[in-house]
């Protein structure tokens, strides 16, 4: 795995979007050290409610198997849904 993606103030509905584009297992990984399958609708519903604070994640960390799932999320990160579309 690679480097952790951390990820401030994102909105929710757009990051779902993107996650459902990634091609290999992305981990939310909790103040507590868990790691969440993101590719898992259940363990969206159970990581992300924990760290939804006003209808955006306030902070998390995404580690990504798949290298091309980690810059498409640092791309998203940075520059919302822009940095995902297609060029």
């Amino acid at each position: 795995m690679k480097s952790p993606v951390q990820l401030h103030d994102v909105d929710v509905p757009s990051f779902l979007k993107v996650l459902d584009q990634c091609k290999g297992n992305v981990y939310l990984v909790t103040r507590e050290g868990d790691h969440l399958n993101l590719k898992s609708k259940l363990s969206q519903l159970v990581g992300l409610t924990k760290l939804i604070e006003g209808g955006k994640i306030a902070q998390a960390y995404i580690i990504c198997e798949n290298p091309e799932d980690e810059s498409k999320l640092f791309r998203f990160n940075l520059f919302g849904d822009k940095g995902t579309e297609p060029k």
